[in-house]
């Protein structure tokens, strides 16, 4: 008999425009030089070098220790959604009904739900390039197009709402818009954003507005579009400001009219958020929890003043200092000509993680590198000694 073979795989035609997640690849090889034993220095993941605050891991281990860990409603624990709008009270001073807040599966997971309701196939969603890669491909998921506005220093590396009304075709669905921005830290200006939502509503478009870096902001407060609209869909997520990366927890302000297909879509694609990262994120907002977050903001900056003057210092060129989130966007033409091959040099030859350009759009990706400047100061100071080692070595 003959032998029977596969067949041959039928990958979806949308898969050939998503790309990989560059910054995840360059962090497995980086985690593989070091089973190897190499040591390196990370400024490659948007992740804090800070624990759990212990508050809510003491949380999570209370309810886990019941013995009893079943299925949350579909829209999260009402604990969470009422403690989420009272943070909006108290922290943006905007009334948002518990009702509509929902719990999800990480950021990444609000996102979805707010595309999936939105995007009918070939709908268009506007987007800032640079911007975070997965926001383009979460667009192509549900058949939309994703389509770049190209943003620089000169507008802070954000859309305006002339960038919105020149890039407007009738098949424009929405705007998403993060602020403030991975990868640049820049942030929207409150007038810039009052016009913009302005600009979005006089076309009847939708604003999703992903803000999962508020809080982490370093010499002004980022607004939120709450501020001046219930109509945004708003994103946000426990891993950033609240240090909860792996728990994989985020929540979404829905617009009313939309709560019922967010609550169906919800339910056939997560069933619920993790239950214990719920229970555990109620602590998330108590007075010494929020203490502590904030004496950690006050070292990111500290971490971000060390750093930026050191890569000017080693010739990058950074044409808008960040004030939010904890990166810095940095330009390379005058050390390189290719940031990828540069991204991959440093950490093979100098043990150094960085980001290339190619990860966040079309626009002068290979100018330019992400650095992440999560790690404590020392690492990022001996992260610099070796850059400048490499760089000299070259010379």
């Amino acid at each position: 008999m003959p032998t029977p073979t596969s067949p041959p795989a039928r990958i979806a035609a949308r898969m050939s425009d998503i790309a990989p997640f560059h910054v995840m690849e360059l962090l497995a090889r980086a985690q593989a030089l070091e089973a190897a034993g190499r040591d390196i220095v990370h400024m490659e993941v948007g992740e804090p070098d800070f624990p759990t605050p212990e508050p809510i891991v003491e949380a999570a281990a209370r309810y886990v220790a019941a013995g009893r860990v079943p299925y949350t409603p579909a829209l999260g624990i009402p604990a969470l959604r009422a403690a989420i709008a009272t943070f909006y009270r108290e922290r943006y001073l905007v009334d948002v009904a518990p009702e509509r807040i929902v719990i999800t599966a990480g950021a990444s997971g609000a996102l979805l739900l707010a595309l999936g309701v939105l995007t009918n196939p070939g709908d268009e969603f506007l987007l800032a390039d640079p911007g975070y890669p997965c926001n383009r491909h979460f667009v192509r998921t549900f058949e939309g197009v994703p389509r770049p506005i190209r943003v620089d220093a000169a507008c802070n590396f954000q859309p305006t709402a002339a960038h919105w009304e020149a890039a407007w075709t009738p098949r424009t669905r929405g705007l998403i818009l993060s602020s403030p921005s991975n990868p640049t830290g820049s942030l929207i200006d409150r007038n810039d954003l009052i016009d913009l939502i302005s600009a979005i509503e006089m076309r009847a478009g939708t604003l999703i507005s992903d803000e999962i870096y508020h809080g982490l902001t370093y010499a002004t407060s980022a607004s939120s579009a709450l501020e001046f609209t219930p109509d945004a869909f708003v994103v946000n997520s426990f891993s950033k400001y609240f240090g909860m990366t792996g728990w994989r927890l985020g929540w979404l302000v829905v617009p009313e009219a939309y709560l019922r297909a967010v609550e169906k879509l919800a339910q056939n694609l997560f069933i619920c958020a993790s239950a214990p990262a719920q229970y555990g994120a109620l602590a998330a907002f108590a007075p010494s929890t929020l203490d502590m977050l904030e004496a950690r903001r006050e070292t990111l900056a500290t971490q971000r003043d060390v750093l930026l003057p050191a890569l000017r210092d080693l010739g990058f060129e950074v044409r808008a200092e960040p004030q939010g989130a904890f990166y810095i966007y940095a330009d390379c033409s005058r050390l390189a000509t290719d940031s990828a091959t540069l991204c991959h040099d440093l950490l093979d030859q100098a043990g150094v993680a960085v980001t290339p350009g190619v990860d966040f759009g079309e626009f002068e990706p290979a100018s330019h590198l992400r650095f992440s400047y999560v790690a404590n100061v020392s690492r990022l100071q001996e992260g610099v000694r070796r850059m400048r080692q490499y760089f000299a070595a070259r010379a």
